[in-house]
């Protein structure tokens, strides 16, 4: 898996997006921390409201940059966005107010939901080899579980020795690294298509959504990983604290197993990949997270819940780290970025409804109708999949989809 690395160019991509993220692994630790000093008992409110500007961020901005960037080189654009968030992260610390807060992370999100999503559209391009984009997949889910692990650890020990203010000083340094390491290389940039406009550009990526059968599928996979996540990172902190009364030391550690099972299913999944398609692979991960779900019940121990968590790590990474896959064979070069800037956002759409659900329903139902409800919707969701991406879709042999003419390309894939 390790031996896509040798490509210079994705290498230094993939450590843009390590050091980014554990800068914006600081920056979550530090905000925390920032949010309870200006709010004090109202700092969950202020988190609260903050996920919820992220989320709203990446919904509506990642469609409409991708379109009014279109014409714009893709590395002139990725290290502009990193500038913009390195010069936000650098105000975050001198703010007196909660609106100047929301106010930054909006704009700090929007950069986000900029340049993921092109970032994401990139690697097909540098690495044209099915295996070695898979193997890529497989890295880039391992680098996000590390930031989940990594990043409080850091966090934990620069806190020993400075205040939180000081970790936004890391998350500088994370996208500035990111942007000096994409300078570094040349990237692919798309042949462009016959001029489009703003409103085809802006829809285009959401409209391959509604003309591709396996893509309405992995809309509806989305769904489920954002129902199973949901249980875990928004009542990891209830079960283990107010439930089992342990310590911040234990949610932590749970989080972590969680991290720990979906980096052990990416570190499979290129072999795996290689045996069974996208979409078996990817239900059996819905199975698990149903499964998960529904044992979680029944977990009245510490040891227990750890244990479901990681299975939830697992079905989690065994249907999203695939998804790069089926993007990159449903949609031509040029339109490969609109492709995945809907995803970045109808994914987080998917999370916008999860979240509240599992909270709400956390405070007001109770934990285990809380299982049943998440473990329902994950379920409806597998269904709908299966049935949206019938079995008889050759999985190896996408044709890609060029909207401008209504029928599939022929580029000899097939």
């Amino acid at each position: 898996m390790f031996s896509v690395l040798k490509i210079r160019t994705y290498r230094h991509l993939f450590l843009a997006q390590v050091i980014a993220l554990l800068g914006t692994g600081l920056a979550t630790v530090a905000l925390g921390l920032q949010a309870f000093e200006l709010a004090d008992g109202n700092a969950g409110a202020v988190l609260g409201t903050a996920l919820a500007i992220k989320m709203i961020a990446y919904v509506v901005v990642a469609p409409l940059a991708t379109a009014l960037t279109e014409q714009v080189p893709r590395r002139a654009m990725l290290v502009t966005l990193d500038l913009i968030r390195a010069a936000v992260a650098l105000c975050l610390p001198f703010i007196t107010g909660v609106w100047q807060a929301y106010l930054l992370i909006f704009v700090l999100q929007a950069a986000s939901a900029a340049f993921t999503p092109t970032f994401q559209a990139t690697i097909p391009d540098v690495l044209p080899d099915e295996d070695d984009y898979t193997n890529a997949l497989s890295l880039s889910r391992l680098a996000y579980d590390l930031e989940k692990v990594g990043s409080p650890v850091l966090a934990a020990a620069l806190l020993a020795l400075m205040s939180y203010h000081n970790l936004y000083l890391g998350t500088v340094v994370g996208f500035l690294a990111s942007a000096s390491l994409v300078v570094s290389v040349l990237l692919p940039n798309p042949k462009p298509g016959s001029p489009r406009s703003i409103y085809d550009r802006t829809t285009r990526g959401i409209r391959l959504y509604l003309t591709v059968p396996r893509l309405k599928g992995l809309f509806a996979l989305n769904l489920a990983v954002a129902a199973g996540g949901s249980m875990v990172f928004v009542n990891t902190v209830v079960l283990v604290q107010s439930v089992l009364g342990l310590g911040e030391r234990y949610t932590a550690f749970a989080l972590a197993a969680f991290g720990l099972g979906s980096m052990l299913a990416a570190l499979s999944l290129p072999r795996l990949l290689k045996k069974i398609d996208d979409r078996s692979t990817m239900l059996a991960g819905t199975a698990v997270l149903v499964a998960s779900l529904l044992v979680g019940m029944f977990t009245t121990s510490y040891t227990s819940l750890v244990g479901v968590w990681a299975l939830i790590g697992i079905g989690y990474s065994l249907v999203l780290t695939p998804s790069g896959r089926i993007l990159r064979r449903s949609a031509s070069p040029a339109d490969r970025p609109a492709l995945f800037a809907a995803q970045f956002a109808l994914s987080h759409g998917c999370w916008l409804i999860t979240y509240p659900l599992a909270g709400w329903l956390g405070a007001t139902a109770g934990i285990t109708a809380t299982y049943v409800a998440l473990a329902a919707v994950t379920g409806l969701a597998a269904f709908a999949a299966s049935a949206l991406w019938s079995s008889d879709d050759d999985d190896k042999n996408h044709v890609p989809i060029n909207l401008a003419v209504g029928h599939a390309q022929t580029t000899g894939e097939r």
